[in-house]
């Protein structure tokens, strides 16, 4: 009887030791999505396509614009592709505005074709103009959308760490686009640093994201260079914010000024304005 009972004490402290772990887990990411953010963010992003040998493909300059909306907790962004090494890449326009409990509506301008599209939640797994980056990949899944495992703390890129592993739900698995992913979310700051993300059919290796560099900017965590990776195929796309000595944080970033609704809309994507 006494084994028994110690038996039982052994499984129902294991059981809420999981129950600990899954809860700080799950606690971790939602504190994770919940960072300060900015109402307004204007930042000229200098974007790299890079071959597997290292070598710089084509070199992009654009102009970002973003919202976000504290009462709905909600973002809106906009990308205007400046300049581009590939001139048939110059003009492209991009707008995403976030829904809660539904896909974003994601829209995108062609130059080529002089037209504003609409992109359909059927084309989530496919590249955005041409990076290592999905249209899947430019949304942020929803806090209940996965189970949140946190599977040990760790140092990466110079950050101590929180590891946690994330997994579609049986209810948002047939919609995901990877098994699983797995992010070191700094302990200090609450930003993922670095991520892992595997392939839904053979449970592979497929992309990693790395924050190069993080930096408080007027009291926000800002990402100033990220490297998304497919592992795969050696491709990698980098991602920075242009820098800029005359401006007071060093990069050509712009925090907390109103940028008109009217920006946020499918005519300015055929427009500019």
């Amino acid at each position: 009887m006494k084994l028994m009972k110690k038996t039982f004490f052994a499984a129902a402290l294991l059981a809420v030791s999981a129950m600990i772990f899954a809860q700080d887990a799950r606690s971790i990411v939602d504190k994770a999505l919940n960072i300060k953010k900015p109402n307004f963010n204007h930042s000229i992003i200098e974007m790299d396509l890079i071959n597997k040998s290292g070598k710089i493909e084509e070199h992009r300059i654009i102009d970002e614009l973003g919202r976000h909306n504290q009462s709905t907790d909600t973002s809106d962004v906009v990308m205007n592709f400046k300049s581009s090494t590939n001139k048939s890449n110059e003009g492209i326009k991009f707008l995403q505005k976030e829904n809660k409990g539904k896909d974003d509506d994601k829209w995108i301008y062609m130059p080529s074709l002089k037209t504003t599209r609409r992109v359909n939640s059927s084309e989530g797994n496919k590249s955005f103009t041409g990076t290592d980056a999905t249209y899947d990949d430019m949304s942020t899944r929803e806090l209940d959308d996965d189970t949140h495992e946190l599977l040990g703390e760790e140092e990466k890129n110079g950050y101590s760490c929180w590891k946690i592993q994330s997994t579609p739900t049986d209810a948002t698995f047939a919609k995901a686009q990877y098994k699983y992913r797995i992010q070191w979310i700094d302990k200090n700051t609450y930003t993922p640093v670095y991520a892992e993300m595997y392939d839904k059919k053979d449970g592979t290796l497929v992309k990693t994201l790395t924050v190069d560099k993080l930096e408080n900017i007027q009291g926000y965590t800002i990402t100033t260079s990220t490297t998304l990776k497919n592992v795969k195929n050696g491709h990698s796309t980098r991602i920075a914010a242009q820098k800029n000595a005359k401006s007071p944080n060093g990069y050509n970033i712009i925090l907390d000024k109103a940028i008109p609704d009217s920006v946020f809309t499918q005519n300015y994507l055929n427009t500019a304005k």
